[in-house]
């Protein structure tokens, strides 16, 4: 039973990185796998924690030594490792469903066209300069996936030529992913260890925005001395120039979704309360608002403009996905699977700047939020004033922070590595080999000057 809901959850994620080429969504497979890993889990318990791997089991019953029969294992599965991972698991779901919502919102009311419209230079280098600096500190507001989706929907508008359009993409991938790394809520991962509490909005700000910045702009630099000249716009149809917002609604609209999101992390801060409630109540906020501002309005503007229709056109597929994989890890670490790769790694890779360059290649390859999740699995977080190896494992130790540089800039060395150049590739019909061949290695040269950065910075500081 223990070797099958790994065999599960290897070949269900193969159904993943090969979504597109078994036309299967990667949200089902990831509900399949998460609800057959915990059902093979609950009927094979007592055989798969007599194995002795699970580190959760031996905590559990050094508290509870008086029995270890079949009932008290349903019972540690069920009740007690189940319920405490979906808490976990709810809590992130939650805040992406009220992240995406509030930006959602501000799309809707064409809030983003208070920085787009500022966008008239024609000079290519001047203009990737321009865009991927902008995607760089947008996505530590929205997130990698939001702002990857917005800028590309820009160069559509102010670029002709698909060439062209495939480069400025794929940089924006690039600072899309390094701007979420250092941001508490710029990427799922990164929103994964802070609301986990390995990492505090403070220290990750401070520890990796250096290296981030870093990473995106070597292959800025380099792309440079390849982009030549100037742009050719395209011509805009009726649909594109349509405005059904006044420029005083969309100024207000963009700082109130902004203003919403960067509440969040004060909201934790003061109250001590989980990250999803500020979202939830910063998106509630919002319906408030606009809903008195459509109150006059005409039924067509109230069709197009109303939270409760926009909340309908979220992304559901992907709120599943997650909490599917999320599901599967969850199992993988009750059950002992974690802590056999934790153990693996500690003796062949022995420290934590190996392991986490490890885990971010790997990152290219499989989706960094299963690794991340594996990660918070594997090691937990070390009590305060730990000295030694476990010092890199306390809340803001060196092993979380790294590990939210290298799992957010990691996918950027291919196209399918990351949710943000997933979205790229389907937007522009970027080719898999193209973005091998041409940003693969200028991505792959970010990431490590990125991490050499993060080396020194840790060394002097």
């Amino acid at each position: 039973m223990f070797e099958l809901m790994a065999i599960i959850f290897l070949v269900g994620y193969a159904g993943i990185i090969f979504e597109h080429e078994i036309r299967i969504n990667k949200a089902g497979t990831a509900l399949i796998i998460g609800s057959l890993m915990w059902a093979v889990y609950a009927i094979g318990g007592p055989d798969i924690l007599s194995l002795g791997y699970s580190h959760s089991w031996h905590e559990f019953i050094s508290q509870h030594p008086e029995s270890t029969s079949p009932e008290v294992v349903r019972e540690f599965v069920t009740e007690h490792e189940l319920f405490d991972h979906l808490s976990e698991i709810s809590s992130i779901v939650l805040f992406l469903l009220g992240a995406m919502g509030i930006v959602e919102v501000v799309d809707r009311f064409q809030g983003f066209r208070v920085i787009t419209d500022q966008i008239t230079t024609r000079d290519r280098v001047k203009l990737m300069w321009l865009i991927t600096i902008l995607s760089f500190f947008m996505s530590a507001v929205l997130d990698n996936l939001t702002t990857t989706i917005v800028m590309i929907t820009l160069t559509r508008k102010i670029l002709r030529k698909p060439e062209n359009r495939w480069i400025f993409a794929s940089m924006i991938v690039i600072a899309a992913n390094a701007g979420g790394a250092w941001s508490p809520i710029g990427d799922v991962t990164t929103i994964m260890l802070w609301i986990g509490e390995q990492i505090t909005t403070g220290h990750i700000v401070k520890s990796v925005f250096l290296p981030s910045l870093v990473s995106m702009l070597v292959p800025l630099i380099i792309a440079s001395i390849f982009m030549k000249g100037e742009t050719e716009r395209p011509e805009l149809t009726d649909e594109d120039t349509r405005e059904f917002t006044s420029p005083g609604e969309r100024k207000f609209i963009f700082f109130l979704g902004v203003g919403a999101l960067l509440f969040v992390p004060v909201f934790k801060t003061i109250t001590h309360l989980p990250p999803y409630l500020g979202m939830l109540l910063g998106l509630g906020v919002i319906w408030l608002i606009t809903d008195l501002m459509l109150k006059n309005r005409s039924h067509e503007d109230k069709r197009m403009l109303s939270v409760s229709r926009i909340v309908r056109n979220l992304d559901a597929p992907t709120i599943l996905f997650f909490a599917g994989i999320l599901t599967a890890v969850a199992s993988l670490s009750s059950a002992g699977h974690l802590d056999i790769v934790s153990r693996f790694l500690d003796v062949h890779v022995g420290n934590i700047f190996g392991i986490n360059l490890f885990i971010g290649a790997l990152s290219s390859i499989v989706d960094n939020v299963p690794l991340v999740a594996g990660a918070m699995g594997m090691y937990g977080i070390a009590p305060t004033g730990a000295e030694g190896y476990l010092a890199d494992f306390v809340q803001d130790g060196q092993f979380w922070t790294f590990l939210a540089y290298c799992a957010g800039t990691g996918g950027s060395m291919l196209i399918i590595g990351s949710a943000a150049g997933v979205a790229a590739m389907g937007m522009e019909q970027i080719h898999f080999g193209w973005y091998a061949r041409k940003i693969s290695w200028i991505a792959l040269l970010g990431y490590l000057a990125g991490a050499g950065t993060y080396y020194v910075q840790s060394v002097i500081f």
